[in-house]
């Protein structure tokens, strides 16, 4: 569960706060209670996604709604490579 306003500064050490070896096969991230403001967070979100993947799992991204949701299903996987 991921919580409270995402932008550049405070989604950049989102991609630390996972085991990506050690989490289950299937990976729910919940952003009920979290806002995306930038493309950076989608970047973020989508290096998380990347990384897991590269370990065989798969990461599903609940909870959002409005802008937030709007921004993910703009920008998702046109951002680059992750990081």
């Amino acid at each position: 569960r991921v919580r409270g306003e995402l932008f550049w500064a405070s989604s950049n050490d989102l991609v630390y706060q996972f085991d990506y070896t050690g989490d289950p096969q299937h990976v729910v991230i919940d952003l009920t209670e979290a806002d995306i403001w930038d493309a950076s967070t989608v970047a973020t979100l989508d290096a998380i996604t990347h990384k897991y993947a590269a370990k065989g799992k798969t990461v599903e991204i609940i909870g959002l709604d409005g802008s937030s949701l709007d921004r993910l299903d703009k920008l998702s996987g046109h951002l680059g490579d992750g990081h």
